[in-house]
């Protein structure tokens, strides 16, 4: 039985180029809950909580300092070397920890996706964004190191570039994001992805300069060492802090037209896996 006068709205199904951001807006607080929930769940279950925030930064940096600045001894472009692998570090982490808790977005929230709809994509935003406290802790360590090396006789060169340090953050996340809604996509039907996944993420890292200044690079290799946008990210924070590195305008711009070309790709790839996803999984 139905109702008399009752109107009903027939549309046609978006493209999956349509991407409507105003649609997220309804769902702002399931987004705020998506990131407290994030937070918290990183706290439970572990015996030293938030001090690994601090310890794994700082034991990865001991070692790359130890086998890469005592034994092999790469130059660091006159940069403490504890100075000069946190910086790097503490970026790639961030980049690599985007990349890790959204590959699994559908596996991991399965549960929630069948009990009710709402826009998919809000929950890889929200880890990204939970993410940030994270970065922000490691951040807040770094700098206090900075100033401990500072009144012990290093000389921080700060200038302009500091002022793209956020445009450095969002091109980060835009990157990590755009990976990982990729790889989400894909490993849905095809899930031994995920070992080679995790294997070329280890791998890539030797392909920033996490763990060597860009000046160090052949100049064949520096052309394709530039392509990877984590590399120009990277330089130019050691740039703004140290006034070190190779950065210049096109790089930089590059980088940022690489991320978004990702992540636009990923978020296509991700509005079409979401579809049907729960009959794959």
């Amino acid at each position: 039985m139905t109702r008399k006068n009752q109107i009903w709205n027939i549309t046609p199904q978006p493209s999956l180029f349509a991407i409507r951001l105003k649609n997220l807006w309804p769902y702002r607080y399931l987004f705020a809950n998506l990131i407290k929930r994030e937070i918290t769940a990183f706290y439970r279950q572990t015996l030293l909580g938030p001090l690994w925030f601090f310890i794994q930064p700082l034991l990865t940096t001991s070692i790359f300092v130890f086998t890469f600045g005592k034994l092999t001894k790469i130059p660091t472009d006159g940069i403490p070397p504890t100075l000069f692998y946190l910086s790097g570090i503490i970026i790639w982490n961030y980049f690599t920890d985007c990349i890790n808790k959204t590959a699994g977005v559908f596996k991991d929230n399965l549960p929630l996706f069948r009990k009710i709809y709402f826009p998919r994509i809000i929950v890889p935003l929200s880890t990204v964004t939970a993410l940030l406290m994270r970065f922000g802790i490691q951040l807040c360590m770094f700098i206090i190191l900075l100033v401990f090396y500072h009144f012990n006789g290093f000389r921080v060169h700060l200038n302009s570039h500091i002022f793209l340090f956020p445009l450095l953050i969002f091109n980060v996340a835009a990157l990590g994001l755009g990976i990982g809604l990729l790889i989400s996509a894909l490993t849905i039907k095809y899930r031994d992805l995920n070992f080679l996944i995790a294997f070329g993420i280890q791998l890539m890292m030797y392909a920033t300069t996490v763990i060597f200044p860009l000046s160090v690079a052949p100049a064949y290799l520096r052309k394709l060492l530039q392509i990877n946008p984590v590399t120009i990210i990277i330089e130019t924070f050691r740039y703004a802090l140290f006034s070190k590195g190779l950065i210049t305008p096109q790089t930089f711009i590059s980088a940022f037209v690489i991320s978004g070309l990702i992540l636009f790709t990923g978020v296509i790839a991700f509005k079409k896996a979401e579809t049907d996803f729960i009959d794959n999984i």
